[in-house]
């Protein structure tokens, strides 16, 4: 029988039924260092997707010769097709193409096409053209070169004992529109994009933990091959992956099968279904119910409001808002009174409930919401601990009050966060019923 992820014979391409193996490297000690977020290598990853390419693996590797040759030989023991950014210039870290046709015992030599490519970027910038630039035009021999017309640098293509190497510049502008313009159209050509697309699609939950949503999905995880079902944790929420593959018809049916599986487990948990963040779900809510809100914080201080008003046409539904932090500006702004500072404290059901009633009120908003919490790394006591928090929201049916407990462990800023997320939660739900 085929092995299908056995890679075609010498020169030849793999047939279009075969899985392909792709690995993505990067190149440029910046990665390493953490000075730049590689969006380069996601980019590709979602356009092998596309194609119906399996990328297996990804790799990083500085600026170092011996360093990027074993990278790459090891990509080749492994994977079909590689593609790889960075290190094209003209300077003498830009060292990817001379080091991997020396690791092939490939001989380089000056690409016509790519010097007269070069030397006409220059001409028309009206740049003056250093000797340090023919290293561009420095190709392995036989090599294809890829047209870039946003860079000097051009792409090239090595086509090796039946592997498949794909280098572009490092800088996204050029390398997007060397893979839109060259790139997609060569794997197509040459039989490497499968007849196949891999899809998938991100149910985002929140109030549920990932332990809890692993406990609800466990059979439908155990189960399911295609669509494969992933949770991963995120801060106050968790998203599960579907990815499915097949034809455009079938990966559609696929992940629409498994998310109606998902939600019969997880329910209301699930707040949307791709890219929408909590923030845009609750503003279309208010929007499309025509309910209006007005805030009133303590320990998250602004940054509910912030998230209430970062989607556009926030003004359609979000009032305004209240930083009231000391016991006196709740006092002064929301009238909170002074006996239920002192009986319950302000980081009280007590508390927050008198918050978010009197900026419902003053407001003249159909909700109110209030937070009031501990956000640490001092203020608590052994009744009242870090990460202490009670969201109060204030309605024309009475006022509901949540107590949440977050701990020490995200620090000041994560319990502020926590909280909006929270509080986010308590009107997209309320909108709900």
């Amino acid at each position: 029988m085929t092995d299908p992820a056995k890679p075609a014979a010498d020169g030849g391409s793999p047939h279009p039924r075969q899985l392909v193996r792709a690995e993505i490297i990067s190149v440029g000690t910046e990665h390493l260092l953490g000075q730049i977020v590689d969006t380069n290598a996601t980019f590709l990853c979602t356009v092998l997707a596309d194609l119906g390419i399996a990328v297996y693996f990804r790799s990083t590797v500085g600026d170092n010769v011996r360093r990027v040759q074993d990278v790459f030989l090891h990509a080749l023991d492994r994977a079909d097709l590689i593609l790889s950014t960075g290190g094209l210039g003209p300077t003498d870290d830009d060292l990817t193409v001379a080091a991997v046709a020396e690791a092939l015992a490939l001989p380089i030599e000056r690409h016509e096409e790519a010097w007269a490519h070069i030397q006409e970027f220059f001409r028309k910038r009206n740049r003056p053209l250093s000797s340090q630039q023919v290293k561009q035009a420095m190709l392995p021999r036989g090599a294809r070169m890829i047209p870039n017309p946003r860079g000097s640098a051009p792409g090239v293509i090595i086509e090796h004992h039946g592997k498949t190497l794909i280098f572009t510049p490092g800088v996204p502008r050029e390398m997007k529109g060397m893979v839109q313009d060259s790139i997609v159209p060569y794997l197509r050509e040459r039989g490497l994009a499968g007849r196949e697309v891999i899809r998938s699609r991100v149910l985002r939950i929140t109030g549920l933990g990932e332990s809890g949503v692993e406990d609800r999905l466990r059979d439908l995880m155990r189960s399911s091959v295609n669509p494969t079902i992933a949770p991963y944790a995120h801060t106050g929420e968790c998203h599960v992956r579907l990815t499915a593959r097949g034809t455009e018809a079938e990966v559609e049916s696929l992940l629409d099968r498994t998310e109606g599986a998902a939600r019969e487990r997880l329910g209301p948990a699930i707040y949307s279904a791709g890219e929408a963040t909590l923030e845009e779900v609750v503003a279309r809510a208010l929007t499309a119910k025509r309910v209006s809100v007005a805030v009133a914080e303590s320990c998250t201080a602004g940054l509910l409001g912030h998230r209430l008003a970062t989607p556009a046409g926030a003004s359609a539904f979000l009032d305004g808002g209240i930083i009231t932090y000391s016991n006196a500006a709740k006092q002064r702004w929301l009238d909170v009174g002074a006996d239920v500072l002192e009986r319950h404290g302000a980081v009280s059901v007590e508390a927050a409930r008198a918050m978010a009633e009197a900026v419902r009120t003053q407001a003249g908003t159909d909700i109110g919401i209030a937070t009031t919490g501990i956000a640490g790394p001092t203020g608590a006591t052994a009744e009242k601990p870090i990460g202490l928090v009670y969201i109060a929201l204030a309605h024309s049916e009475g006022t509901d009050v949540r107590e949440v407990r977050y701990g020490t462990e995200p620090g000041r800023s994560g319990v502020r966060y926590l909280a909006s997320q929270s509080a986010l939660d308590m009107i997209r739900l309320h909108l709900l019923r």
